[in-house]
């Protein structure tokens, strides 16, 4: 099922489908390969999409902050370390058409407008706005004015700069998702908040999803369990692996057994009607000896 229909379907506490993004992010470290074996590994576990990140450096950070010393793998200033972690045309070209190949969906969250011109080039799946820019409401209105179904993290956010970003989608009556996202990397379990999942669903009357940081699989089944329809979470190939993100990332067997919990929850859920089925029945026959 893809994006757009979950957001069609009316918002409810029992999901008949929950989207899987695995979020690859930067965790590729700038590398072709690794990039690829993550999309392979999110394939293969039976995710929806898989999703980068794209920045234009010099407007997100500028020269002052690029210039600083920062020691890395690639060199020794903030410059070298984040240049090395950006895919360019032809990068992107042949992720993109290895997603068309496997039948996985593909996006990336651009963080300034640069970057968003750049991925209309590409075809995105759907697009998706970081909690980080979220706040950034010109920014957000050049996503929302493309009319693409879009994921709207909302970490960082207080519940006025929630509504003022989902209205600028009411504005150009864009297909927007709400994410409820903590954005702390990795996230402890006792922040996470997933009680605030049926509170956006409630608030802005859509289906909602969540944008998990935390280390371990049973919160996003969780957050699934309170009416989450996406689930996205960061995977790598390795948690100890150089980079920011891979502390708060999915290994191969993480994201497996959480897809696999995933397609199994709304089956979970069953029907509301108190109705004994026939397998309850044929017990009740057997226990009842006063019937």
């Amino acid at each position: 099922m893809k994006l757009l229909e979950i957001f069609k379907a009316s918002p409810s506490a029992k999901p008949n489908y929950i989207y899987t993004v695995a979020e690859i992010g930067i965790n590729h470290n700038g590398d072709l390969e690794i990039a690829k074996q993550l999309i392979q590994m999110a394939k293969n576990a039976g995710c929806d999409a898989v999703k980068l990140q794209k920045r234009d450096l010099e407007l997100v950070y500028g020269s002052e902050v690029l210039d600083q010393p920062r020691e890395s793998p690639w060199g020794n200033t903030q410059r070298d370390q984040k240049q090395a972690l950006e895919f360019g045309k032809d990068e992107y070209s042949t992720l993109r058409n290895l997603c068309y190949e496997l039948d996985i969906d593909f996006s990336s969250s651009a963080w300034d407008e640069k970057s968003l011109v750049f991925l209309d080039g590409f075809d995105l799946s759907f697009q998706k706005v970081a909690s980080a820019l979220a706040t950034k409401l010109d920014f957000v209105e050049s996503v929302a004015s493309r009319k693409k179904i879009t994921l709207l993290s909302l970490g960082m956010c207080t519940l006025d700069q929630a509504d003022a970003a989902m209205e600028m989608f009411k504005k150009y009556d864009c297909p927007v998702i709400p994410l409820h996202c903590v954005s702390t990397y990795p996230t402890p379990e006792a922040d996470l908040n997933l009680i605030q999942i049926q509170m956006l669903r409630e608030r802005y009357n859509t289906n909602v999803g969540y944008s998990g940081h935390e280390a371990s699989v049973s919160p996003s089944v969780v957050a699934a369990s309170l009416g989450a329809t996406v689930i996205e979470r960061h995977i790598t190939l390795d948690r100890s692996m150089y980079g920011s993100d891979q502390a708060a990332s999915l290994e191969k067997e993480g994201i497996e057994s959480l897809v696999s919990i995933l397609r199994k929850v709304p089956m979970y859920f069953g029907s509301s009607l108190k109705i004994p089925n026939e397998g309850e029945m044929q017990v009740a026959k057997k226990l009842r000896y006063w019937e």
